[in-house]
């Protein structure tokens, strides 16, 4: 059992099996026999969600390494708890560690709506794409009740505003009544993450994301409503997932995919170690040989951040996946891009009390 947590603790459903402090705290915590043996009822590790005001929704970014400028954070955190997450180490930022606390202390951000459209009507705001699902998973399952990315939608839909969306979670299909008529005026594009197709590797990598078949029912479901979907095989982790690309594209291609994309392991700061934790614990057998490869795509390194190297790697093993990809892409038919989202279109809403137009 890891130091910092408690011996009486379950955590059924979790990916990390460590509850860390973030680099920025000052103190470390332990679990310890204090010497009196007194019995204690374990206890299951339950999600908990807290309320953030929003005072601003959208953040902006200017790296060259992403095609969109804007995105939205409806949530902080994510009960999906993938264990490769590379958005682990923002938990940091809130004094919460990035292992178990970012997949069970979340923050919801609702009312985000409202701060949205306060945005969207200033005079300065210029209309592009909106990114959503970029850090945390905006379809995570506490969005059933919280229903944040509803909220979020919805005021997009009335200003006729363009968004991107990538997930792994199914209830994405509950909003189709929005995404279809705005992909139908050019105004939305999905990306599904489809990580591998194994069940069982999938269930202990992503414990609580949909499994591999719903995702590419997901994908079907959302490509006969006519939205634009993007198969997303991401992130290819090396000596583990890599020898799928094939048939996830095939898979995918089947349910209606219309483009793919890849994205190779990516293990910054607290993400390193509670990955290798990961694997020596359900692959102990291959841990080494993953690492290794891992290594090989940066440099020696663990992770190498640098720019146009992040996202893919280098060296053989990084070149080997590309052809992989791209040949597979060409001959599904997923090679191809998606049409560029409208912006065109965007029009704030009439509130009561405004001057209506009296154009034609």
């Amino acid at each position: 059992m890891d130091e910092t947590l408690s011996p009486w603790l379950r955590t059924p459903g979790r990916a990390a099996g460590s509850n860390a402090e973030g680099r920025f705290e000052g103190q470390a915590r332990a679990a310890f026999d204090d010497g009196w043996d007194l019995p204690e009822d374990a206890r299951v590790l339950r999600t908990e969600v807290r309320i953030e005001r929003p005072r601003s929704a959208i953040t902006r970014n200017t790296s060259p390494d992403i095609p969109f400028d804007r995105s939205i954070n409806p949530y902080r955190g994510c009960e999906h708890g993938c264990i490769y997450c590379f958005a682990r180490p923002s938990h940091a930022y809130l004094n919460l560690s990035p292992g178990l606390d970012f997949e069970t202390r979340l923050i919801a951000r609702p009312g985000i709506g409202a701060v949205l459209e306060r945005e969207l009507r200033a005079r300065s705001y210029t209309p592009g794409p909106i990114a959503i699902g970029t850090n945390t998973d905006p379809y995570q399952p506490i969005e059933a009740e919280h229903r944040v990315m509803r909220e979020v939608l919805e005021v997009l839909s009335a200003f006729r505003h363009p968004v991107t969306i990538v997930t792994k979670g199914a209830m994405i299909e509950r909003d189709l009544d929005l995404l279809a008529p705005m992909a139908a005026q050019g105004l939305a594009h999905v990306g599904i993450s489809v990580t591998t197709l194994d069940d069982g590797l999938s269930r202990a990598m992503e414990p609580r994301a949909p499994r591999p078949a719903r995702r590419l029912q997901a994908i079907r479901r959302l490509s006969g409503a006519g939205v634009p979907v993007r198969v997303m095989v991401a992130p290819v982790v090396p000596g583990l997932t890599d020898t799928e690309t094939e048939a996830i594209l095939d898979a995918a291609a089947a349910a209606g995919a219309t483009s793919a994309s890849w994205i190779m392991l990516r293990l910054p700061r607290e993400v390193a170690p509670l990955f290798r934790d990961w694997l020596a614990t359900h692959y102990p057998d291959r841990a080494a040989r993953v690492m290794g490869r891992v290594r090989d795509l940066h440099g020696g390194q663990d992770y190498d951040p640098e720019w146009g190297k992040r996202m893919t790697g280098q060296g053989t093993w990084s070149d080997l996946a590309r052809q992989r990809f791209r040949r597979a892409a060409a001959r599904t038919g997923l090679d191809g891009r998606a049409a560029p989202l409208r912006t065109d279109l965007f029009a704030p809403p009439p509130r009561p009390g405004d001057q209506l137009s009296l154009a034609l």
